[in-house]
């Protein structure tokens, strides 16, 4: 991380005008879910291994764009990090519904030409935010959904894993609680699953309090000067009928425009799509001229409080302005700018 930063500190002070505008070669902002995180549900190794993770996704991201790589390259890498960590819910550490299955949403967006792609309640690809981007990059659509999402990510030659693959015994037991509390069935344990392991009570209640609203998302600026957002989940523990929330929703969970600003969301999707929460913010931007954190906060902390929603976005514009609010005790967040200092954070009172 350091000879990243070091390196993007030489390169501007050898590129004349670089910094004339202070705007900054690339820029980086990223979540990993928001709820009711707090301290004293956290343990010290707990609390270190989620802001490990999370300065991992900053130097996956730095890496990429300090080389050259896009905005959309960069999302992609660090997305499908997240997607291989257990402790976050998308990809392998996603919950389950309440059928016993892991369905996962995901969605990506360039500014550059509003391009996108998106995908829903699949289970079977190792990485939904790769689905997602080669939805926008070669197919006609925007949005693929199951089975037929599945089979283009098959022809797109992407990674297929058996649904076993998803299973851990967190998630599993979080979704036999909760369909306990619902008075309902709970489903055969999935065929392939390992043979079932103690699980700590505590990693328990924070599953209860902090995931609830578990997605991840990056927003990135590129040197070029473009941006891109991305968003990928499991969706909420024991959700039925096919639900589908706001993350693989272009407008209300992701959104991107080199005119505005680029954002991902996490928090209760049904809020979020009914207000629109990510073109919102936005829109404010673009045609009311406000600064990007007066407009996140007008959205996340009057609109959506007062709707009764809640959660949280992270946001970025061309000029590398970031922001990120939310109206939950804590969000996992993180930010890097070229030739700055990480900075990474958890609870509500932290930067």
């Amino acid at each position: 991380m350091r000879d990243v930063l070091i390196a993007a500190m030489v390169a501007i002070m050898l590129t004349p005008g670089a910094m004339a505008d202070d705007t900054p070669r690339w820029a980086l902002v990223v979540h990993g879910g928001a709820g009711v995180i707090e301290r004293g549900a956290m343990t010290p190794e707990t609390d270190a291994a989620y802001r490990a993770a999370m300065t991992r996704a900053l130097e996956i991201g730095a890496d990429v764009l300090e080389s050259g790589g896009t905005s959309v390259d960069a999302i992609e890498a660090i997305i499908r990090a997240f997607e291989d960590n257990p402790m976050f819910n998308a990809g392998r550490g996603a919950v389950f519904t309440a059928a016993g299955r892991n369905e996962l949403d995901s969605s990506i967006m360039d500014g550059s030409d509003l391009n996108a792609g998106a995908v829903a309640g699949v289970s079977t690809v190792r990485h939904p935010i790769s689905l997602a981007r080669a939805v926008m990059e070669h197919s006609p659509h925007v949005m693929l959904q199951g089975e037929g999402a599945e089979t283009f990510a098959a022809e797109q030659g992407l990674e297929i894993v058996d649904p076993a693959f998803f299973f851990t015994e967190r998630r599993w037991v979080s979704m036999e609680h909760e369909l306990g509390r619902l008075g309902l069935d709970i489903p055969a344990r999935p065929e392939g699953a390992p043979d079932p392991q103690p699980v700590d009570e505590g990693a328990l209640l924070r599953d209860s309090r902090e995931h609830r609203f578990g997605t991840v998302g990056v927003v990135a600026l590129d040197t070029a000067g473009n941006i891109a957002a991305g968003t990928s989940t499991g969706g909420t523990t024991a959700k039925r009928w096919g639900r589908v929330g706001d993350s693989p929703i272009l407008g209300a969970g992701t959104y991107a425009n080199n005119a505005s600003c680029g954002v991902s969301a996490t928090g209760t999707g049904e809020y979020f799509i009914r207000l629109t929460v990510a073109s919102r913010i936005c829109a404010l931007v673009e045609f009311e001229g406000l600064g990007l954190q007066a407009a996140a906060d007008r959205v996340i902390q009057d609109e959506l409080t007062a709707m009764g929603g809640d959660g949280g976005i992270i946001a970025l514009t061309p000029t590398g302005d970031i922001a990120w609010s939310f109206n939950t005790p804590g969000m996992y967040r993180a930010r890097l700018t070229a030739g700055g200092e990480p900075l990474v954070a958890i609870y509500g009172d932290e930067e």
